[in-house]
């Protein structure tokens, strides 16, 4: 965690007094209720994790819940349009970052993300900046277990839309100009967030008024995995550097998923290294591996591919508007997987909007989905329907 040494001792604490308790226990069993999105500790915001035109900008930590329902210390940043706020406060963006890795010294908040990571957080950062600009407030969770105890879950649709949503509650705590309504928007990894959030968003926090989302290259198929390694070859090469954050984000929601139980000899220091790096070095070191050793031959990944199944965003029924945008040029999300999962949560009843952008790569369709982003948000303040949604 990249909070004072203070802050995370209070922080920890906290949890600590409230772990044991669910969402669902209540007062009469003799527990209290624990406050999800209670906000833990807050200090100034500092690095390359400052949007240039926030009035105000937190570095916060917050409780939220983990994806076996335990209670979880997690770190964010929250950032504060500069002017005054309207009447009903001003509203947010629960804003979801694309991957960046497992370890702790991948949190966006820290401000000090060293290679890759830390030039995406900053191009990706001048979009979110424009948000401000916009009159938005932009809260950006780290995710569980990213900067702060325990080993993170990715792309564990349920801790991920926690953490989404109790940045909400924390941001509205930190600062009493921040109103009710809000959205949420993510790229990538938080692209699959952000469709998880849409789902779930709206019954964990009754209180607030979700009101829609925007996925941008929202990652899917990832139930695919296992096979698509196994089967190995040159073209696996571009991949495999998910491929270690993939298992591990399925062993930090279920122990019993070793990931060093899937992996060859050859490619386990590429799960070794993801403990520790971000996805710039781990990437380096997947270069090494020998394609055609990557998985155990023997491994059985039946329960591997049954709990990927259950984090596929496709099964989703959602209960806010929802556009999915996608460059057409993506080769880490591809659009022909992106417009299959438009469709299939169409099929669901979900009211769904896709559009695409023609050549673009994966990053560059942040910057170039803001105009959209923000219309569509804006039709929905107005109580307009898109009509290009399903």
């Amino acid at each position: 965690m990249r909070v004072s040494k203070k802050g995370v001792a209070a922080a920890a604490a906290m949890a600590l007094v409230l772990t044991g308790c669910s969402s669902q226990e209540n007062a009469g069993d003799g527990q209290a209720q624990i406050d999800f999105g209670q906000l833990l500790s807050h200090q100034a915001l500092s690095g390359n994790a400052v949007l240039p035109s926030a009035k105000r900008s937190e570095l916060i930590t917050y409780l939220s819940q983990g994806p076996k329902g335990e209670s979880v210390v997690v770190s964010g940043s929250v950032s504060i349009p500069s002017g005054t706020a309207p009447d009903a406060g001003w509203p947010v963006i629960s804003w979801a970052h694309g991957t960046t890795g497992v370890a702790d010294a991948c949190a966006p908040s820290s401000g000090t993300v060293d290679g890759p990571d830390g030039e995406y957080l900053k191009y990706v950062g001048q979009t979110l900046d424009r948000y401000l600009q916009a009159g938005y407030v932009v809260a950006q969770t780290d995710y569980v277990g990213l900067g702060t105890p325990g080993l993170h879950p990715y792309v564990n649709g349920d801790s991920e839309a926690n953490a989404v949503v109790d940045i909400v509650r924390a941001s509205r705590e930190l600062d009493s100009d921040i109103g009710k309504a809000w959205y949420t928007a993510g790229h990538s990894q938080g692209g699959h967030a952000a469709l998880f959030t849409a789902a779930q968003g709206s019954a964990r926090a009754p209180e607030l008024q979700l009101r829609g989302a925007v996925a941008i290259a929202p990652g899917n198929n990832t139930s695919q995995t296992p096979q698509y390694f196994a089967a190995g070859g040159p073209e696996v090469r571009a991949a495999l550097g998910y491929l270690p954050l993939i298992l591990l984000g399925a062993q930090a929601a279920d122990p019993a998923l070793d990931a060093q139980d899937y992996v060859a000899d050859a490619a386990k220091p590429l799960v070794q290294k993801a403990f520790t790096s971000c996805t710039g070095t781990i990437d380096a070191i997947a270069a090494t591996i020998p394609t055609d050793q990557i998985m155990k031959s023997d491994a059985n990944i039946d329960a591997l591919v049954s709990y990927l199944e259950t984090q596929e965003p496709a099964q989703l029924r959602l209960t806010v508007p929802t556009l999915i945008v996608q460059g057409t040029g993506d080769t880490a999300v591809s659009e022909v997987g992106s417009r299959a999962l438009a469709e299939a949560l169409c099929a669901e009843g979900s009211s769904v909007g896709y559009r695409t952008y023609e050549g673009l790569e994966h990053t560059p369709a942040v910057p170039a989905s803001f105009e959209d982003t923000i219309d569509f948000f804006r039709q929905l303040d107005a109580g307009d329907k898109s009509p290009d949604l399903c």
